[in-house]
């Protein structure tokens, strides 16, 4: 039969049809999930948020024609993801789900808007590009953003909680100015600036709220403490009421109830994905004697599924961990938490003997290099090094131009070099330079990095050619740099950075959730004040240009202050008027600015985007900074990660950190307990290759894997939470009935 017929024979097959089509669903899942697809849709984001550098105000100018294309093939590329998702998802679940319907309308209004630009730009009429600043709706809608998207919905639902504490604080600003307006108002005070102080009503609201900020103290206070100093006392009781209380109190509020909401999520994926792993044991389970199990081949086929690269030695470790009396099954107890094993890093270590112990064996193990092995190990090489890394500070901050002090640059120089040597000729050098070696790598780098400055201004001055003051300052910041090896030297120095590096990856949700808001608020600035203030150069003194082109600022504090560069004529110098703004320093010049050149109602601009970013975000970006550092520097070791650890022992492979020195195995580890000694530790070590195991230090990549770690702990093993029904519906302020220790904590 031809491959034709054989194709309509199967056709007319129900379950060969059923077949191909799971099969074609699968490959389309597979293929929508692909890392290229994920990059491809990441492409078009970064160029459509980028067209606002080449679309007018242009910081790089380019034909309306040029950009509109490249919009709309972005469009296009957005369509097809979104069609895409659309046909690996059930329709009913697609429709629901806000974040489509948000991408379809975002496209739609997008398309429209160019259009109707497009078509007036053609008979010369400028318009309004308002769609430009729904381009970050895709950054946050689609599904690759989860992390941005939840930290938004947090927010929104932290929103309601919160309004009535800055209702309260509005209302305090507001009595604040009536008592000003009445106490200040008809004494025929002036400011600096000769104009009438606090006589209107929304002046004064102003200044009031921008001295909560502080940015005008105290010269917002000067006219009426110099006409009485008793006034001074309605400004300090505005301060500690409005500045110290109410904006504590608003900290606290925003991110109790933030981490409060944000906690809820993180519960609700909590509880589907134990959902998904005992759907997933309800379809590989079979029956042993009265229970239900999964089978050692199930689970091992299972985990080498979802983690390919998995070592045999790794999944070996994993399995006795889930098979505990060594049946040949695995519970389901046990089979739940086989996602939380899977992501817990643990790093198999290879101890390798020294390429000079196999080129050279007498001479390695001969008792000189023995004891030159034994004294680079030992505590006090490390003190000693630290002695002369404080030695090297004080000589560094003397005279550089002193032959001494060159000579004695030489001297630390050769030091560090001997140190870097003596721990190359006694650790592994494979395992001394690891991947995950990155203080090794960073003390090596500042060494050689100096010694090529060093070198390089030597020869420089001895060619007596000229000197280059550009390698002379390479060579300072250098020798200053080389003090970041007492980082490198002292433990709680390390445990502290290593803690930043972990939790930094965590920051980036927040960066893109600062990124959308800059991005829009930019887009509204540039619609608005693009054109109102222009920069000149600093060596032109006509009228025009001491004024920011604009005769509006006269005599005004923003053009006095030279503020000209601070304005929104493209997308990079709004970025960074914004920047300035969330620094909130001088912040009520550049309102007062604009306001003079566009209109006063221009100031609630500044006012939204500080209520926005600095009260709401920025606290929300501190408080969570800080618990995630307490959280990461002192969080104890999940259920998972002990009972690892407590199988590491057992088996007799287990390293801990601090048993590891610069990627080697110190001496002693065969006189601690868990560790490889006589015939048992010998067995032990053939039965695993001779491999040794260690819980790798938490590194958080995303938001979520660090609250997973501060909120799971609270679910009880046995808790498999609501019905899957009851989770899909969970809103922001329930309370799972199941679990009352979560109504308490939350």
């Amino acid at each position: 039969m031809s491959s034709s017929g054989k194709f309509e024979c199967c056709l007319t097959s129900a379950p060969c049809f059923i077949n191909t089509f799971i099969l074609f669903v699968f490959r389309l899942y597979y293929f929508y999930n692909h890392w290229t697809m994920q990059v491809a849709i990441y492409f078009f984001i970064c160029v459509d948020l980028s067209l606002a550098l080449f679309e007018e105000p242009a910081l790089f100018p380019l034909p309306f024609l040029a950009t509109s294309i490249a919009e709309v093939l972005c469009l296009t590329a957005f369509f097809g993801r979104l069609v895409h998702f659309a046909k690996v998802t059930p329709q009913m679940v697609f429709w629901k789900d806000t974040k489509n319907i948000c991408i379809m309308v975002t496209i739609v209004l997008t398309l429209f808007d160019l259009i109707i630009y497009g078509s007036l730009e053609a008979v010369n009429i400028h318009s309004i590009r308002w769609s430009r600043a729904l381009r970050p709706v895709f950054l946050i809608n689609f599904p690759e953003s989860r992390q941005i998207r939840r930290t938004f919905r947090s927010i929104r639902n932290t929103l309601p909680d919160i309004l009535y504490v800055f209702l309260l604080f509005v209302f305090s600003v507001l009595i604040f100015s009536l008592m000003a307006l009445k106490l200040f108002g008809d004494r025929g005070l002036q400011t600096v600036e000769g104009l009438p102080y606090f006589t209107n009503i929304l002046d004064i609201a102003f200044e009031l709220y921008v001295l909560v900020t502080t940015a005008n103290s105290p010269d917002v206070m000067m006219p009426a403490y110099n006409f009485n100093w008793w006034y001074s006392l309605y400004f300090i009781t505005y301060i500690i009421i409005n500045t110290y209380i109410f904006m504590s109190v608003f900290l606290a509020v925003v991110y109790n109830n933030y981490r409060k909401h944000l906690k809820n999520e993180i519960r609700k994926l909590a509880y589907l994905k134990r959902h998904k792993m005992i759907e997933a044991f309800n379809i590989l389970k079979v029956k042993v004697g009265t229970e239900f199990v999964v089978t050692e081949a199930r689970w091992k086929q299972l985990a080498r599924i979802v983690m390919p690269h998995i070592s045999g030695p790794h999944l070996e470790l994993l399995l006795r961990i889930s098979d505990e009396g060594q049946k040949g099954h695995v519970d389901k107890m046990n089979f739940i938490r086989l996602a939380d094993l899977l992501n817990i890093q643990v790093v198999t270590i290879n101890i390798k003997r020294h390429p000079l112990e196999d080129w050279m064996p007498r001479v390695y193990q001969s008792s000189a290099s023995l004891l030159v092995q034994r004294m680079v190990r030992h505590r006090i090489f490390v003190w000693v090094y630290d002695v002369i890394i404080l030695i090297n500070a004080i000589f560094i901050a003397l005279d550089e131009k002193n032959p001494f002090i060159s000579y004695a640059e030489w001297l630390f120089l050769s030091l560090y070099i001997i140190e870097i040597l003596l721990k190359l000729y006694t650790y592994e050098p494979r395992a001394y330079f690891g991947r995950k070696q990155f203080w090794n790598w960073f003390d090596t780098l500042i060494i050689i990095a100096a010694l090529v400055a060093t070198v390089a201004n030597t020869t420089i001055q001895s060619a007596r050619k000229y000197n280059s003051q550009q390698i002379l300052d390479i060579v300072l910041i250098l020798r200053i740099l080389r003090l970041l090896r007492i980082i490198v030297s002292i433990q709680r120095f390390r445990l502290i950075v290593t803690t930043l590096i972990n939790i930094g990856p965590t920051i980036l949700t927040f960066g893109g959730l600062v990124l959308v808001v800059y991005y829009v608020f930019a887009i509204i600035g540039m619609e608005a004040f693009h054109g109102k203030v222009q920069f000149f150069d600093p060596n032109f003194t006509t009228p025009n240009a001491l004024v920011c082109g604009n005769p509006g600022l006269k005599d005004s504090a923003f053009a006095r202050d030279r503020y000209c560069k601070n304005n929104f004529n493209d997308l990079a110098s709004s970025f960074i008027v914004l920047m300035e703004l969330t620094v909130v320093n001088q912040w009520h010049v550049l309102a007062g600015g604009f306001a003079l050149v566009t209109h006063q109602a221009a100031k609630l601009y500044f006012i939204g985007f500080h209520v926005v970013v600095v009260i709401l975000i920025v606290n929300i970006f501190i408080a969570f900074i800080l618990e995630a550092f307490f959280v990461a520097y002192s969080l104890e070791k999940s259920e998972v990660e002990t009972a690892i650890e407590k199988k590491i022992q057992e088996l007799g492979v287990g390293i801990q950190e601090e048993e590891m020195q610069d990627g080697k195995l110190v001496d002693n580890m065969d006189a601690k307990d868990g560790g490889f000694s006589g015939d048992d530790g010998d067995n032990k070590r053939k039965a695993l290759k001779g491999l040794y195991f260690r819980i790798a230090s938490k590194k958080y990549r995303t938001v979520d894997a660090l609250l997973q770690q501060m909120f799971e702990s609270e679910i009880a093993p046995e808790d498999e939470g609501p019905s899957l029904d009851e989770i899909l519906n969970f809103s922001a302020g329930d309370v799972y009935p199941k679990n009352p220790n979560f109504e308490n904590s939350a």
